[in-house]
């Protein structure tokens, strides 16, 4: 049904990498979730009123905070489609990753008012009486819920969005959260006893509880994540994969939202190489990345001396160091030698991993002991840098 329901609403609905597309699929997301919300909470409303019950109501207010997050999740979707300003160069499609933590928030500040109500309830109990047709509207609601949840999932998944992805993780919560309230409220009908105090307890903490995790997951975005490690090695064998390239290193890459991505890379060629053609060659490197990747890439170009037997004996020697006193983790480039008459000058840089046992300086101790005993008049000038993800 979701699929059907794309594509009727949601114009050029495969073009996923488009952010008029992107906005399209959000503004259809968050319009659904509107509605059914609205039906959904209003429908528990007026079942909690009629039952007196405490979780039913406490469940109708969490529908209708899920309708306000809709509608968040619009005008963000809405908002992230603006086009580059002179206050924002990058765009604006970072405005998605707010959507997503604003509803991250409403879901933990239901979570507690839930907790409470429940708790007062338990203090406090009062008798609730279901009929039939109030189990049949809890019944539906939760189905409503269940259809809702994926039908947000499948919509995050399409255009990898993370606030519809934490808006999926609400409806499936307020699905356990309604299924239990239906089950308390059947052996309340079939028992007499009650547990509706109970039930609102469990259910808020596990609200919480799912809250906070998406919190954690939607603000990690803002904070600057990692980027996915299926871009790195898609973009790392894009550019090795032209003739001319001996290797790259010191590769960044900045998101801004969604189809809005940043990236520079050093990549070496032969220092003998004819300088425009090696800028030839970066420049379609570049063109090629965007019009694949959608990555706007930028190059440093490193010129690297080739075929200097000392030099290439002097790199096998540091790569043997490397790997005997560490990792596969560990290792250099930018490798230049400036030979002297009383010393020689060796530089390059050493890449740890973040997460790194050793300190930088106890690093560059054991390399040039090391390396010196091998060339004693080598002087090293080392500097260290930090990949950007693995570990040792």
């Amino acid at each position: 049904m979701t699929s059907i329901l794309v594509k009727l609403f949601v114009k050029q609905y495969q073009n996923t990498e488009d952010p008029t597309v992107r906005a399209r699929y959000g503004s259809f997301a968050g319009a659904v979730g509107i509605v059914t919300n609205l039906i959904v909470s209003i429908a528990k409303l007026a079942v909690g009123i009629i039952a007196q019950s405490v979780a039913v109501i406490a469940d109708a207010a969490n529908n209708f905070t899920d309708a306000a997050s809709s509608v968040v999740t619009l005008v963000g979707f809405k908002l992230s489609e603006k086009p580059a300003d002179r206050e924002h160069p990058y765009g604006h499609a970072r405005i998605e990753y707010l959507t997503g933590l604003i509803v991250s928030f409403f879901v933990v500040i239901l979570g507690v008012t839930f907790f409470k109500e429940s708790l007062m309830k338990i203090i406090t109990p009062t008798e609730s009486d279901f009929s039939t047709l109030s189990l049949v509207i809890l019944g539906i609601s939760v189905a409503a819920k269940l259809w809702q949840g994926f039908f947000y999932r499948k919509l995050a998944k399409a255009i990898r969005s993370d606030s519809l992805k934490a808006s999926s993780q609400d409806s499936f919560n307020d699905v356990i959260a309604t299924a239990a309230v239906f089950v308390g409220a059947l052996v309340t009908r079939l028992s007499g006893v009650m547990l509706d105090g109970y039930i609102g307890c469990a259910i808020a903490i596990f609200i919480l509880i799912s809250g906070i995790r998406l919190v954690i997951e939607t603000s990690s975005p803002l904070l600057g994540a990692p980027p996915e490690e299926a871009t790195v090695t898609a973009l790392t064998e894009k550019i090795l994969s032209y003739d001319g390239v001996i290797g790259m290193h010191d590769l960044i890459i900045h998101s801004y939202g969604a189809g809005c991505t940043f990236s520079s890379v050093h990549v070496e060629v032969p220092a003998d190489a004819n300088v425009i053609e090696s800028h030839d060659l970066i420049d379609n490197i570049e063109e090629d990345v965007l019009d694949t990747l959608g990555i706007q890439l930028v190059i440093h170009l490193d010129p690297v001396t080739t075929g200097d037997e000392r030099i290439d004996r002097m790199k096998e020697t540091l790569a043997k160091i490397l790997l005997e006193h560490y990792s596969p983790a560990v290792h250099f480039h930018d490798f230049r030698a400036v030979f002297g008459v009383t010393h020689d000058n060796i530089i390059f840089d050493i890449v740890l991993p973040l997460d790194f046992g050793h300190t930088e300086d106890a690093v560059i101790q054991t390399v040039t002991e090391a390396f010196t005993k091998d060339y004693p008049k080598a002087i090293l000038k080392i500097k260290i840098d930090r990949a950007l993800w693995g570990s040792d």
